[in-house]
Order: C-alpha cells, then sequence, then structure tokens
C-alpha cells in the first residue's frame, strides 16, 4: 500500500494531542522557549521538544535557536487551510439545519 501523508494529514495529526493543542495555546500570546512551554505541562524539556518538533513539521510553529536557546513562535497560516476545509461543512451543516427549521414550520402551519 502506498502511503500518502497530505499538508492537512499532518495538521491533523499535530493538533489531535492535548498537550500539543496547549502549546498552540501558550504560543498565541507570544513566542516562548521550548523550556517555558513545558514548565505548565508539568512536561520534561525532551518531552516538549518532540511535541514541538510535530507542530514544526506541520508549519504550526517556528523554531530559532539563540544560542542554546530555542524559542518558538506560532505560524497560524496552515489553519487557515484548516478553516477552508471546515467551512465546507459548516455550509453542509447550515443548509440541513436550514431545510429543518423550514419543515418545522411547514408543520406548525399545517397544525394550526
Amino acid at each position: 500500500m502506498v502511503e500518502y501523508k497530505s499538508d492537512m494529514d499532518t495538521l491533523f495529526r499535530a493538533l489531535s494531542d492535548p498537550a500539543r493543542r496547549h502549546i498552540l495555546m501558550a504560543l498565541s500570546e507570544g513566542p516562548a522557549t521550548v523550556g517555558q512551554l513545558a514548565a505548565p505541562l508539568d512536561m520534561s524539556f525532551a518531552g516538549a521538544s518532540k511535541h514541538v518538533h510535530v507542530l514544526v513539521e506541520a508549519r504550526l510553529v517556528e523554531k530559532r535557536k539563540i544560542g542554546r536557546t530555542q524559542v518558538c513562535r506560532l505560524n497560524a497560516a496552515p489553519m487557515r487551510d484548516l478553516r477552508n476545509w471546515l467551512d465546507q461543512y459548516s455550509r453542509f451543516w447550515s443548509d440541513r439545519l436550514d431545510a429543518l427549521e423550514s419543515a418545522v414550520k411547514d408543520y406548525e402551519n399545517d397544525r394550526h
């Protein structure tokens, strides 16, 4: 079987872990070092570094080394693609809910 890994797959994989979502929320407040990201998660530097690596692969985080310190910054641009993809389903459900609302109104009008 041929293994195909799209950007969307990588993005969903990165977002699937609560620790990585926590890291993204922390970075939404500004740049932070890997050590700073690890502290509130009660996680080792190595553990946090592995999570950051997954986020870097998904292009959600940009990492820059300053001396011995790795500074991370959020890159929210890939989430735009995810939002666009999800918006397709939002329209789908909106259309379905509009149809349901119309059917309920028709039913209520027929009862009166």
